[in-house]
């Protein structure tokens, strides 16, 4: 009897691109170029009924979500922005693979209305592999604000497909692309593409399509002949992993026979100009614009993205976000540090009322409670502040701004233009910046900036930076914030200029290369949507890497505990680390404590404060401190200066990346080789760098 199509198709979707979905559910994938809305569109149609996940063999995230429209189920599969089928990066081929080989019933393709014309080429491409596909315009709102007026009814008769124009943000469309989505997945319609007319190779097309008819069945002959004469190796190797080898080896050499005489170049060329023809001809007959209100507009670019400005105003701004986290947090820190450990006696009560060994008392309780507490009143405060003001940013579209001011200089490292971007997202976990380097296409530069992720200081590190900095560095300041703000910026700055130069040395050295181009797009300035700033800096981000944090430094807790009660001589096994580092320490200037302290938060940058505390006070438990006057008492006592309080900052800037973050590394890289090399190169960095402030320090001293 043989496999019907349903059945053939859940095959292909659930093997080759792990799609689980159930009988009589319709797939459908939404396309675009970047920064169309796609993912609002994404939003809109799912909801909260949305996961995220890995593709097979790929370290590329895919968004899944689900919705019920009239009798039907949906399963939209939000695809990664890309420009056309031809991909160049890992995420472009995960997505043309899908629009190509994965049979979805429905393709939605989203546009920018404000600039349809370029999109177009795009739709052109996908309305080739299927008829079922629809075009949603969207942005309608923003292109009406610039004047430019969209006949959706005139371009759909013009391309055979259903056009429907929204603006997602608003709600505007989103029940009429599910109804055309419904009506094609569902038969209702039968879509009647006008396909473009290649008037100068038509007749070789129609004798390859016969060719192809016979070898293959639930494939778009005309589209698979077109990409067989065009021959581009890449889509010719996806066809090898998704289709019969065997016959397309067949008709791949009778179509090599075919066109044995053409230039496969000047034909790629041929049909992307028709298919900018055909682009140009819907934007001078079905799309108006006026330039009433344009020359009335100041373009803020001028002056975000200026080489006088640009970075300036970056800085600026990145001193007034830790400003206001530095600021904001101090009270809710102080409250939520009262809070927890003002439990402690709760539960000391309980355990007395269980007559529960002291050991365990000692380990649950002095451990693990006492550094989840201090995780959880340090890290949170300004997580909580730090996340949504830099999803805020990201949200309005300033941080491509950001990549587009330090594009030259990561150029002149031999680096990727786009760390910019993964060294931005370290500044909230660099567990979530490593992940980020999947957007760079090159292997080399990839691996540059996953290495250098780690010189920008993750949200688990700027606790020791605020407050040593607002221990040391405001003496003179009173209450005020302006000081530690602008210190930590600075110490921000130098760790992007060892970013630069790590990456520089890296690119002659180990990774020798040079580097490759890539186009950035600058979205337009949106209004920001405060739910969805909300939801993704304190859910998606604070909450997230909070919880991370919390269940490796429980952990770290007992073990910490256990090492500080257990005796080898005189000493516990934590003081005899600390003797033995002490000498290191000081050629750095710092001291053994700081090092072990460094050490043993391995696990978690957020316990380093509390585990150096310990080792000060020799309490052999997590303790609390009353303020910062207090906390800073108890430095000076153990000897700390200036020079003390800023090699502890560089070190903890520069020092090895956290376990969350080396697990990571090796889960992206695959490499224990790179992984080790991503300990060893921070720490040497670290150690070059204090050793030379000290001997700075030192020879100043002998002058004065």
């Amino acid at each position: 009897m043989g496999l019907t199509f349903e059945s053939t198709r859940n095959k292909s979707l659930r093997d080759t691109f792990n799609i689980k979905i159930r009988e009589k559910t319709f797939v459908v994938a939404l396309a675009g170029n970047p920064n169309t809305g796609k993912s609002t569109i994404f939003n809109s149609l799912t909801g909260l009924h949305q996961h995220t996940g890995n593709w097979p063999g790929k370290t590329v995230v895919n968004a899944r979500g689900s919705y019920k429209y009239k009798d039907s189920d949906f399963l939209v599969v939000d695809l990664p922005g890309t420009y056309s089928i031809f991909a160049s990066s890992s995420e472009e081929i995960v997505a043309r693979d899908f629009i190509c080989f994965g049979n979805p019933d429905v393709i939605a393709v989203v546009t920018d209305a404000t600039c349809l014309e370029r999109n177009l080429n795009l739709v052109f491409q996908i309305m080739e592999v299927t008829n079922n596909v629809v075009l949603c315009i969207n942005l309608i709102d923003e292109a009406k604000k610039k004047g430019i007026f969209i006949d959706g009814k005139s371009i759909g008769e013009k391309l055979g497909i259903p056009v429907i124009l929204s603006s997602a943000r608003n709600n505007i469309g989103i029940d009429e692309l599910k109804e055309s989505i419904y009506n094609i997945a569902s038969n209702k319609i039968k879509i009647r593409y006008n396909p473009i007319i290649y008037k100068n190779i038509e007749d070789k097309i129609d004798k390859i399509k016969k060719t192809v008819e016979k070898n293959f069945s639930n494939i778009n002959s005309r589209w698979l002949s077109i990409r067989l004469m065009d021959g581009d190796e890449d889509f010719l190797n996806s066809m090898s992993k998704y289709l019969d080898k065997d016959s397309l080896h067949h008709v791949k050499e009778f179509t090599d026979e075919l066109c044995e005489s053409m230039d496969r170049e000047a034909l790629r060329d041929y049909i992307t100009g028709e298919n900018y023809k055909l682009a140009e001809f819907v934007k001078l007959n079905y799309i108006k614009a006026s330039n009433k209100n344009n020359s009335r507009r100041i373009n803020p670019d001028l002056i975000i993205t200026s080489k006088r400005f640009g970075i300036p105003i970056m800085l600026i701004m990145l001193c007034g976000i830790l400003w206001i986290t530095i600021k904001g947090a101090n009270v809710p820190s102080e409250f939520l540090s009262s809070v927890l450990f003002g439990f402690e006696d709760t539960l000391s009560g309980w355990f007395i009322g269980l007559n529960a060994p002291k050991w365990l008392y000692d380990i649950l309780v002095l451990g693990i409670y006492r550094t989840v507490a201090w995780v959880v009143s340090v890290m949170l405060p300004p997580m909580a502040i730090f996340f949504p003001l830099f999803t805020l940013l990201e949200d309005i579209g300033y941080l491509p701004r950001v990549a587009f001011n330090m594009d030259h200089l990561f150029k002149k490292a031999c680096a990727h233009g786009k760390q910019c971007l993964t060294m931005c997202m370290g500044l909230g976990c660099n567990a979530a910046g490593v992940i980020g380097c999947r957007i760079i296409d090159s292997p080399r530069e990839k691996l540059v900036a996953t290495v250098t992720n780690n010189f920008v200081p993750c949200n688990g590190r700027f606790p020791t930076l605020i407050i040593i900095s607002s221990m040391f560095f405001a003496a003179n300041a009173g209450s005020s914030k302006i000081i530690p703000s602008v210190v930590i910026t600075l110490i921000i700055l130098f760790g992007i200029c060892m970013t630069l130069l790590i990456s520089y040395l890296l690119s002659k050295t180990l990774l020798k290369g040079v580097s490759s181009t890539f186009t950035l797009e600058l979205p337009p300035y949106r209004k920001p949507q405060i739910g969805r700033i909300i939801y993704t800096s304190i859910i998606d981000r604070t909450i997230f890497v909070l919880w991370r944090a919390v269940i490796v430094a429980a952990p770290a807790g007992a073990a910490i505990w256990i090492f500080s009660n257990i005796y080898v001589g005189n000493m516990n096994i934590i003081n005899h680390i600390v003797v033995f580092l002490d000498p290191l320490g000081k050629f750095i200037g710092i001291d053994g404590c700081i090092l072990a302290a460094f050490l043993f938060g391995l696990p978690a940058n957020e316990i380093v404060l509390p585990i150096l505390l310990m080792l000060y006070l020799s309490t052999n438990t997590m303790v609390d401190v009353e303020s910062i006057v207090s906390l800073k008492q108890v430095f000076l006592n153990h000897g700390w200066t200036y020079l003390t309080a800023l090699n502890t900052m560089l070190f903890s800037l520069l020092h090895w990346p956290c376990a969350t973050t080396l697990l990571t590394i090796k889960k992206e890289t695959g490499s224990i080789k790179w992984t080790l090399l991503s300990v060893l190169i921070p720490l040497i960095t670290a150690f070059a760098v204090c050793s030379c402030t000290t001997l700075i320090y030192k020879s100043i001293h002998i002058l004065v």
